[in-house]
């Protein structure tokens, strides 16, 4: 039997190709920028779900970290596009 924490994780992984698709299409920098930062969220929060499923709580630190580097990182992307460098 599939377990709904199980079934959540398939539907984000999901969410994350279109995301990747979306990244890829993408016509502007701004837009892969914010297909990117979507992609790093679900990532995160299919890390939650995973550590609920599993009882393990390195992948909730880990997605804790992941979630830190990528705002970081996003926000790095942003003032490089904004042309502040």
């Amino acid at each position: 039997m599939i377990d709904a924490w199980f079934f959540a994780v398939i539907v984000l992984a999901v969410l994350i190709v279109l995301s990747i698709v979306r990244l890829i299409l993408g016509p502007t920098a701004p837009d892969r920028v914010v297909a990117l930062d979507t992609v790093n969220t679900l990532t995160v929060a299919s890390m939650i779900l995973l550590g609920a499923l599993y009882r393990q709580v390195i992948f909730i630190d880990v997605a804790i970290v992941y979630a830190l580097l990528s705002f970081v990182s996003t926000l790095y992307i942003a003032k490089y596009l904004g042309g502040e460098m």
